[in-house]
């Protein structure tokens, strides 16, 4: 393995790193930010969803030896480029509420890094946008393929 290898292996390293802890810090809920209890339970579901999504996409990304560092900086543009990385840590800007945004920041950037790095492989195809939605939709299910790569 060359050094520009192992460079550019110890930085997509350092990527899904910073990605696994962003995922799993806290939200940070305010209960006084909602009226009641119920649409404080609601919007925990969602962010506890948004979690899953981002950690199963991280997973993909994380074992496919083809996704390298360039390929998850060019992701980054993903979202607005909200959730942006400048070379050691991970950094955001957030729109309007905090806890909601920030698991669906990662997984937008790592769906696209998915998306990219997949899509090499559809080229010949006729539609391959429908080719990579049926793609991801058997890789992840019906719920991530929706949410994420539609």
């Amino acid at each position: 393995m060359n050094t520009n290898t192992t460079t550019t292996t110890n930085e997509k390293q350092a990527i899904i790193d910073a990605l696994w802890a962003w995922i799993r810090q806290r939200p940070g809920l305010e209960f006084g930010n909602y009226g009641d209890w119920k649409a404080y339970r609601q919007e925990l579901r969602e962010i506890a969803r948004d979690k899953h999504d981002a950690e199963t996409v991280l997973r993909a990304v994380a074992w496919r030896d083809s996704i390298d560092a360039e390929t998850l900086k060019a992701a980054f543009s993903a979202n607005y480029g909200r959730l942006e990385w400048n070379g050691t840590r991970l950094s955001y800007t957030t729109g309007q509420y905090w806890p909601t945004e920030y698991r669906k920041a990662a997984a937008a950037v790592l769906a696209r890094a998915l998306w990219y790095n997949v899509r090499n492989n559809f080229d010949g195809e006729m539609n391959p946008g429908a080719a990579l939605r049926a793609y991801f939709r058997r890789e992840f299910g019906r719920g991530i393929a929706s949410r994420w790569f539609n």
